[in-house]
């Protein structure tokens, strides 16, 4: 059993901080790329920001400038720095990992999904 757990959301009034942590635990061998997407209400989810193992980064546009996407390799968590929040911003923020996982003397391959976090940018 594999799970992320995401912490961090909460109510900010435009302009400011919030920072969202992600943890993966379980039974993992390895965890390859970690993302963090976003699901507005009534809107489809969508990428926000990408990180490699080796900590290559991709941003939405949306997102340049203003989020910083980390990882820490050997805690397995991934962190979303978000600054200058926008009202906009306003969504439901999901962890994503893609893991490998003993399975006797293979691996098997999961793509892992937590169960989210509301960020609600209001004044």
């Amino acid at each position: 059993q594999v799970q992320l757990v995401e912490s961090g959301g909460g109510l900010v009034q435009p302009g400011g901080s919030l920072r969202l942590s992600c943890a993966a635990s379980g039974s993992i061998s390895s965890i390859f790329a970690m993302a963090w997407y976003r699901q507005a209400p009534g809107k489809q989810r969508e990428l926000v920001a990408h990180i490699t193992r080796a900590g290559s980064t991709n941003y939405a546009d949306s997102a340049k400038g203003r989020f910083t996407i980390s990882r820490d390799n050997a805690k397995n968590t991934v962190d979303l720095q978000m600054n200058s929040l926008k009202p906009e911003d306003t969504a439901v923020y999901y962890c994503n990992a893609d893991i490998s996982q003993p399975d006797g003397r293979e691996y098997r391959y999961l793509d892992v999904w937590g169960q989210g976090t509301l960020v609600t940018v209001s004044s």
